[in-house]
């Protein structure tokens, strides 16, 4: 049995961060390229290979081997693959049985940048999980696609100890431009007891979606921005159930930012670019302003909001932020047919600001998610 899968990353168009902070709101948000991937053959021991593409990108070279017995243990190399192998593990008796019986050679790639606020770190646990699924032809049932997207909460979360959410870990395998629902998550309880997501793909409506995406190449851990911002809200959340009275701030700020996605999926139905465009441009200013509250005196971050207010200044209907801030990735909307005109402004506002690792290019829907081939 050999495999080759591919996955997506993500992006959260609206209603971010109510799915890391809060875990009850709402999001739209889209499977995107760049593609992460993976290539699964048998091995006499458990081995993990990280992947680079060769010169001109037809092929794959092996940069880092090592091969594994016994219990994975965190050590900065692998992190996220042994995670998405020890929680699917501790889940999963029929995997834990097939892998103690016949080793796997898993390699890795990503073409997704590192820290570029695009879910690139989920895509790779969900990419694994994925292909150990085939590899093993485990039961599919048991292991759908919603069990590995909360198996990939749990690896980062649990196994990892990040802060994180929802969104990063059911996009990129469901695929498609969606409206996520995340009632009943906030606390992040024990598998099986809170609900899945609700994720209902938006596809089949939307002829098309005229997104450029900015990445800063300036690199941060989401985790370093959801953890102090998660547990404020958390602690405001519990003193105004016990006491109730005036919502505290980060209550008040999140049910705003999640109210802008379920605003936003009657616009997007309609393709209303411009009250779809005043909503991004809403939820953006909530978060920079949360964002300020919790500490981070730059808000959303310095080169982020540069590139956002000259997206604006040139015609842009709405940008915003997607992921932690900080750096990562923000994404500009434009009339349909305005993409190439916008990316030609903002990489030249990159040139100007010495965004020298920078890139942007036009938001391509990736409408399948995971993608997996035996052989």
């Amino acid at each position: 049995m050999r495999v080759k899968s591919t996955i997506p990353c993500r992006i959260n168009i609206l209603g971010n961060p109510s799915d890391a902070n809060e875990g009850e709101h709402q999001t739209i948000s889209a499977a995107v390229r760049p593609l992460a991937g993976a290539f699964l053959t048998p091995a006499p021991k458990l081995t993990l290979e990280v992947l680079q593409r060769t010169k001109g990108g037809a092929g794959f070279t092996a940069v880092q081997s090592v091969q594994y017995m016994g219990r994975l243990r965190y050590d900065g190399k692998f992190d996220l693959i042994k995670a998405a192998i020890n929680i699917l593990a501790k889940y999963s008796e029929e995997f834990k049985e097939k892998l103690g019986r016949r080793k796997v050679k898993i390699a890795t790639w990503t073409d997704v940048p590192r820290q570029s606020g695009l879910g690139g770190s989920s895509s790779l646990i969900l990419v694994t999980l994925g292909s150990l699924r085939a590899f093993y032809r485990l039961d599919p049932f048991v292991h759908n696609d919603y069990f590995l997207a909360e198996m990939t909460q749990r690896a980062e979360a649990n196994e990892l100890g990040i802060t994180c959410g929802y969104a990063d870990r059911y996009v990129p395998i469901f695929g498609d431009i969606a409206y996520i629902d995340y009632r009943g998550k906030l606390f992040q309880k024990e598998f099986k007891a809170e609900p899945y997501a609700t994720y209902e793909k938006l596809g089949s409506f939307v002829n098309e979606l005229p997104l450029v995406i900015f990445t800063t190449g300036i690199e941060h851990d989401s985790g370093d921005v959801h953890g102090p911002m998660r547990a404020r809200y958390l602690k405001e959340y519990r003193s105004y159930v016990r006491h109730g009275g005036r919502k505290p701030p980060l209550v008040n700020i999140m049910e705003k930012i999640g109210d802008t996605a379920w605003r936003g999926k009657q616009a997007l139905l309609e393709a209303d670019w411009v009250t779809f465009g005043t909503l991004m441009n809403e939820n953006h200013r909530l978060a920079d302003r949360m964002m300020r509250y919790c500490g981070f005196t730059e808000g959303a971050g310095a080169e982020n909001n540069f590139i956002i207010r000259t997206a604006l200044s040139k015609g842009a209907l709405a940008a915003k932020l997607t992921g932690a801030g900080g750096g990562g990735s923000v994404f500009a909307l434009t009339e349909p047919g305005g993409e190439a005109e916008m990316i030609s402004v903002l990489k030249r506002a990159a040139r100007e600001r010495g965004l020298a690792n920078s890139s942007v290019r036009k938001c391509r829907i990736v409408r399948g998610g995971l993608r997996v081939e035996t052989s």
